[in-house]
């Protein structure tokens, strides 16, 4: 008599906690929440502290820079579902330092100055790139590295992650310069008060709909990758990018439908400087720190 074998199952089906989908995804929507809220939250107490507060808050984040990167190559080469959440959880780590160096004003660009009324479209885009540059390059770099080291890797799920986050965070960038209706910098840093000045009011731009376009494309993509996953690793691994990529697109559409978004981390964070409220009234919310629509 035969060996007894189990009938195989669809990957959606009776699959452990782990990698059950659903988790899967409310896991990597915590994840956003609670990363957005906690360096927001740090952001805003260190405001209140005076000088010197924003380099500490990024000096006590440092396990973020290093626990992320060491997690990341310890998950290149674990292709199983543990070692799928732990890339996923450094990438995002690594994002978070990077983020909350920007946002604390240590790793921003040589431009500090806010941006003239009415300047033209090459002075605009010239000096927001000046305000920005070191963070971007830090970015462009922790890519490059984190692709070389997982360019022979049995679990790219970090890479992919990052490149999610890297890619989304520029999509925004771009309409934000261009503009959209609803622009948020209510809580801009003290810092980087003077980016509010670069971003533009408009009813719509032609990147709009291109991000939009892109970013529900690439959530198919990964939606696919997950219904024709033949591993609990590949079926995790694919719905917690497809999770943060629709998280990613629902960020853009913040930016266009009256959603009163703010409310997601306003209760959890604390008041803003008195200076700092007085240059962005009437402004609305942050979106998410892991694209950073700032």
């Amino acid at each position: 008599m035969g060996a007894f074998r189990r009938p195989a199952r669809h990957p959606l089906r009776g699959v452990p906690r782990m990698t059950n989908p659903w988790i899967a995804s409310l896991a990597a929507l915590f994840l956003w929440w609670f990363s957005t809220g906690a360096i927001l939250w740090r952001v805003q107490w260190a405001d209140r502290q005076g000088p010197g507060a924003h380099l500490r808050s990024v000096i006590y984040g440092a396990p973020l820079l290093f626990g992320g990167a060491a997690g990341l190559h310890l998950s290149f080469a674990e292709a199983t579902t543990p070692g799928t959440y732990i890339a996923f959880l450094s990438a995002l780590a690594l994002w978070g330092w990077i983020e909350l160096a920007f946002l604390s004003g240590i790793v921003t660009g040589p431009n500090h100055s806010p941006c003239p009324p009415f300047a033209p479209l090459w002075e605009r885009f010239w000096r927001a790139t000046g305000t920005i540059a070191w963070h971007e390059a830090a970015l462009i770099a922790a890519l490059v590295l984190i692709a070389l080291a997982a360019s022979e890797a049995a679990n790219t799920t970090g890479l992919w992650t990052f490149a999610i986050l890297f890619f989304a965070r520029l999509s925004a960038k771009l309409n934000l310069f261009f503009g959209v209706p609803r622009i948020h910098t209510e809580f801009l840093p003290t810092p980087l008060a003077h980016l509010a000045s670069h971003f533009r009011h408009a009813r719509m731009n032609w990147v709009f709909p291109l991000s939009v376009s892109a970013l529900t494309f690439a959530a198919a993509f990964w939606m696919e990758r997950a219904w024709s996953a033949t591993t609990d690793a590949a079926l995790t691994g694919n719905v917690l990018l497809a999770a943060l990529t629709v998280l990613a697109l629902l960020e853009h559409w913040f930016m266009v439908l009256p959603l009163p978004d703010q409310k997601l981390w306003r209760w959890m964070l604390p008041a803003s400087s008195p200076a700092l409220a007085a240059t962005t009234t009437g402004a609305h919310a942050p979106d998410a720190t892991l694209t950073v629509r700032k």
